[in-house]
């Protein structure tokens, strides 16, 4: 049985990532003897981590690899975010001591990183796809994190660091679909070490979906560059006898008249995932690029519906005849898809299709056959 040391640095706000994360651990369990070595942006910060900010190598994290790998003695090292505690030292780490790794790419911040300028950044674009930055009159710094200049200076050092990573010919990167693929192969050249491996998804095969549901979620940032204005601001134009529960954390302003809008803030896992089986649909107006949106992934488990922009690498992770999706930035057609929530016949024809696409490219098997073609090749 091979070992699989799992690596990985986790947010200070519990997100997706983190939770795709330990559901991936649970699936390769089944398979491999895995070790997972957690490094945590949330504990204080160290002597360590502040020289780290300037090398982009963190002695401590270094020790920490070197000592797991020759406890452990892994085949595989498969690394996620690195940014920022674990740092780019582990890589130097794991090739000295002849560690095969495989890096799984969750989000842009590779890509949104590389540049000061903020001109560079957007490249003509009013706002960026992948974080959400946007162009500020008189604004030249590429101002990654709004809230400090000088953390946005330092992801940047690590960002043109991290790209030169990516670029080695030892590594094998893994991203969430085909659409992140072509984005990559531009900007690596590392065509022959890149592969395409999507989150593992959970199906539930005892549950039944309940369009009689009278809310729909959206479960995530509660931001503008989720959308989050033009959807409360659409939802309330419909006057619909379905709530929107919005769950996340941020601050959501609402107009004490509409009584159709739920606003929770964060929620724990298990309540967020109890929601989202007892919905109608659930419901994104994102902006950006998602890699693999947790919120759509778990209602496609439960065979829930989902309403989403059809651009980036969504609808990978639908049917090719889904009737659900609207057009990027056109309201319009988003608000004819929400009317669709009133018709019950095609909301459990398109939960049935959601069920098939699952079941046929979603599977455990699937998932595991394609890991080993990876690992292996």
């Amino acid at each position: 049985m091979k070992k699989i040391l799992v690596i990985n640095t986790k947010y200070k706000i519990f997100g997706g990532e983190d939770s795709n994360i330990i559901e991936e651990l649970s699936f390769l369990k089944k398979h491999y003897e895995v070790e997972y070595l957690q490094f945590d942006n949330s504990n204080k910060l160290t002597v360590y981590e502040a020289i780290a900010f300037f090398t982009c190598n963190n002695f401590k994290s270094n020790k920490l690899i070197e000592k797991k790998v020759n406890e452990f003695n892994p085949d595989i090292a498969y690394v996620h975010n690195t940014w920022f505690s674990a740092n780019l030292g582990i890589f130097r780490v794991l090739e000295k001591l002849n560690v095969p790794v495989v890096l799984k790419i969750h989000n842009f911040r590779f890509n949104c990183t590389k540049y000061f300028s903020l001109k560079k950044h957007l490249d003509e674009n009013k706002m960026c796809p992948g974080c959400g930055i946007k162009r500020k009159r008189f604004s030249f710094f590429n101002k990654y994190f709004e809230n400090s200049y000088l953390k946005s200076f330092f992801v940047i050092i690590y960002g043109k660091k991290y790209l030169k990573v990516l670029k080695g010919k030892k590594i094998k990167i893994v991203v969430l679909n085909s659409f992140y693929k072509k984005i990559f192969e531009k900007i690596t050249e590392n065509v022959e070490n890149l592969f395409v491996a999507h989150n593992p998804i959970k199906v539930t095969d005892d549950f039944r979906y309940n369009p009689e549901s009278d809310y729909v979620v959206y479960a995530g940032s509660i931001s503008e560059e989720k959308g989050i204005n033009e959807l409360s601001n659409l939802w309330k134009k419909l006057n619909l006898d379905l709530r929107l529960v919005l769950i996340g954390p941020g601050e959501f302003i609402k107009d004490k008249n509409v009584s159709n809008i739920l606003f929770t803030g964060p929620l724990e896992n298990k309540e967020t995932l109890n929601y989202i089986k007892n919905s109608r649909a659930v419901i994104t107006a994102t902006k950006m690029y998602e890699g693999q949106p947790r919120l759509l992934s778990e209602a496609s488990s439960y065979g829930v519906p989902s309403i989403y922009p059809s651009f980036g690498g969504m609808d990978e992770y639908f049917p090719s005849n889904y009737n659900l999706s609207f057009d990027q930035f056109d309201y319009e057609d988003l608000a004819k898809k929400i009317s669709i929530l009133q018709d019950k016949e095609i909301l459990i024809e398109e939960s049935k299709k959601i069920n098939e696409n699952i079941n046929k490219y979603f599977s455990e098997h699937n998932y595991f056959e394609n890991f080993r073609s990876i690992i292996l090749n």
